[in-house]
């Protein structure tokens, strides 16, 4: 498998983060969205990442559906995201905020840095930082003291995205230690793992 993006991208890092956890060999193409689009398009027409090449020739676009096919078939009994009910809808629910959050970061990134200064929309900015750190601050008031996990007494995809979405936060100056401790401390316990570590940009 080839997994084609650069893993500053929260997106792409919850793929790679996801194909070591299953213990499964690919190799990764650290193209940018933005600085190599022409290449990306050659795997997804909408020039984003990631994308995930099989190795039969398929390509799978965008990082939900990747990471349901990587349940499906990779998986299985140990997929990160329940096969059913009431925990699948818990995990879900975590993964959506988290994406979300990091939805928003990046447009206000986008915001600051692509457009000139005397064309900023510093309201625009604010409210998407709003938005991502409201959905941050939701899910650290879920967290257990000292717990090793999020949901369910096991790692699962919730752990994965908010691990991802606490690291953009910080990277865009979010101070996560001071706003949302037990979500710093459980990324600051997850990066011990290899999975985490070995995927940092």
């Amino acid at each position: 498998m080839l997994l084609i993006g650069v893993n500053r991208s929260p997106f792409t890092r919850r793929v790679a983060i996801t194909l070591k956890i299953y213990d499964m060999p690919f190799e990764q193409r650290p193209l940018s969205g933005f600085g190599n689009r022409d290449d990306v398009r050659a795997s997804n027409p909408l020039g984003r990442i990631p994308a995930l090449m099989l190795d039969d020739g398929e390509s799978l676009v965008d990082s939900n559906a990747i990471i349901d096919h990587l349940d499906e078939v990779y998986g299985r009994h140990r997929a990160l995201t329940p096969a059913s009910g009431r925990d699948r809808r818990a995990v879900q629910k975590v993964a959506a905020l988290m994406m979300g959050a990091c939805e928003k970061g990046l447009q206000a990134a986008y915001e600051r840095n692509h457009h000139p200064p005397e064309k900023l929309h510093q309201p625009w900015i604010d409210d998407c930082m709003a938005q991502m750190t409201n959905a941050l601050s939701t899910i650290d008031a879920m967290i257990e003291q000292d717990s090793p996990y999020l949901l369910l007494g096991r790692l699962t995809q919730a752990d994965v995205t908010a691990f991802v979405a606490e690291r953009l936060a910080r990277g865009l100056g979010v101070d996560t230690a001071a706003r949302m401790p037990r979500l710093r401390e459980l990324a600051m316990r997850l990066v011990e793992e290899d999975a985490f570590r070995s995927t940092e940009p």
